[in-house]
């Protein structure tokens, strides 16, 4: 099987979508997805990007990406943050993941980040083994904090 990883394009967009929509149907949150193929194609390809993403594509088929994105640690400096990296759920066990990994590694290499950092679910134990293979430190110690759209208004109508 050919796989060739390469920067994601605005018409690959509706593809990318479907990825980050089976990832929520994995991760238990079939209808928590809000964004559209138009919030991706402004995200990543209007005036001003907010991420990057890669895609691993074989037979003109789009089967993983990896979408990443700049942030800055007061204790580090740049970090590059690793959103989401998702393989088709038929397309899992051949490699593709640590070719986009790989690839996500190289990126931040080469933009000189002091820290490549992402998520992961406490349950996702395949997941967790994989980062942990490629030399990841899982800190099982730390909790993910958000405050989603109607926290954010509720928050702001109390101050």
């Amino acid at each position: 099987m050919d796989i060739v990883v390469r920067d994601a394009k605005k018409a690959d967009m509706e593809s990318v979508l479907k990825l980050i929509n089976e990832l929520a149907v994995y991760e238990k949150e079939p209808n928590a997805v809000e964004i559209t193929v138009t919030d991706l194609e402004l995200g990543g390809f209007g005036e001003n990007p907010v991420f990057h993403c890669f895609v691993a594509e074989s037979q003109n088929n789009i089967i993983g990406i990896a979408l990443v994105y700049m942030r800055f640690s007061t204790w580090k400096g740049s970090v590059l943050h690793l959103e989401d990296l998702v393989v088709s759920q038929e397309m899992r066990g051949h490699g593709i993941g640590t070719i986009l990994l790989d690839e996500v590694v190289k990126y931040g290499y080469k933009l000189g980040v002091k820290r490549i950092c992402w998520e992961v679910l406490d349950w996702n134990e395949p997941a967790i083994a994989f980062y942990e293979q490629k030399g990841a430190n899982v800190m099982r110690d730390w909790d993910v904090v958000q405050l989603n759209e109607a926290a954010i208004k509720k928050y702001i109508s109390n101050i």
